[in-house]
């Protein structure tokens, strides 16, 4: 499966963004899907997953309240709506896709979108 994030952008603190990740090739809702994140200097860190179904979700504790993870599986894409943007939430957002279970562990995603650049400012 490809996968093509989008959405990112400049955003003052206290905005909302909405990230989208568009799949292609072999069928999307048998994916479960996840978002990571990236800020300059760290490592990537688990954001939200969701089940292939929609059904079951999962977030950072810290993100929770604040971010949510959605799909619509007739459109073959996730998404990921973020309120209340803190400039900490500055990063570089991936989409990934795993077949076996969810999970918030980068390394056991399959496969991984190029990304998508969110900044917020003070």
């Amino acid at each position: 499966v490809q996968l093509q994030a989008s959405g990112g952008g400049l955003v003052q603190a206290g905005g909302s963004l909405r990230l989208s990740c568009a799949a292609s090739g072999r069928t999307f809702s048998v994916y479960n899907m996840g978002w990571f994140r990236q800020a300059p200097g760290k490592e990537r860190e688990f954001v939200a997953a969701i089940s292939s179904s929609g059904g079951r979700t999962y977030y950072a504790d810290s993100l929770k309240g604040r971010f949510t993870i959605s799909r619509d599986n007739a459109k073959n894409t996730v998404y990921l709506q973020m309120n209340s943007l803190e400039p900490e939430d500055t990063a570089v957002y991936y989409c990934a896709a795993r077949l076996i279970g969810t999970s918030t562990i980068s390394a056991l995603y399959d496969y991984w979108g190029q990304g998508t650049l969110v900044t917020v400012s003070s």
